[in-house]
């Protein structure tokens, strides 16, 4: 399916299934989204890193418009829907002060993937977030997490949040995001030590002496 939507550029990356709180102030963009809720209409969020709009990107819905202000400014609610591929940028339209794009929506594998190993992933998340004495809700019992729902909480870069909305297999995703965890958190783990070793610089410790045979 190739379809054309209106376009919220944004240097974030979104999910499917993701709840994102917006707050609307640029003319072109109160344009855009008066005419989604006025039309029950979707927009797209394609990431921006340094400054170019990338090629992927995810179908947005608006849920809810939760404040309007005097100025025209909004609080808005969005969901992200399906991940789209940009495949011609359309920057001016008639009448319209934002841009838009011809997108298609590649097929993406849902499901659960492999439980074991999002398991694994979850377990991992949550070493790290202790290792960096950080607390986080993923708002879902384990057993229902999937790769989208943990995403931004394995501290990735925006590079790879990007990266990993390209994968369009829920087992890739998993692997992925396994990988990631092997490869930080022995150095965040090195890092907490070393914390507590210069905690401990210049203070007195208790030392066993040792037998030397001299």
């Amino acid at each position: 399916m190739t379809n054309f939507i209106p376009i919220f550029p944004l240097a974030i990356v979104v999910y499917p299934g993701e709840q994102l709180n917006l707050h609307i102030f640029e003319p072109r963009y109160k344009q855009l989204i008066n005419e989604c809720v006025d039309g029950k209409k979707f927009f797209g969020i394609p990431t921006v890193i340094e400054k170019k709009v990338q090629e992927m990107g995810t179908l947005m819905r608006v849920t809810e418009v939760t404040k309007t202000y005097e100025s025209g400014e909004m609080d808005i609610r969005t969901e992200g829907v399906k991940v789209f591929r940009i495949l011609e940028q359309v920057k001016d339209i008639p009448d319209k002060l934002y841009t838009g794009a011809i997108v298609n929506y590649p097929p993406n594998i849902g499901g659960k993937g492999k439980r074991p190993l999002m398991e694994m992933v979850v377990a991992g998340i949550r070493e790290l977030h202790r290792l960096l004495e950080v607390r986080k809700d993923f708002k879902k019992p384990d057993d229902q997490l999937i790769s989208y729902d943990v995403a931004h909480h394995a501290g990735l870069s925006i590079e790879e949040e990007y990266e990993l909305l390209g994968l369009l297999h829920e087992l890739q995703r998993q692997e992925y995001l396994k990988r990631h965890l092997a490869k930080v958190l022995p150095v965040i783990a090195e890092m907490e030590q070393l914390k507590e070793k210069v905690k401990l610089n210049g203070h007195f410790k208790n030392l066993s002496s040792l037998d030397l045979d001299v």
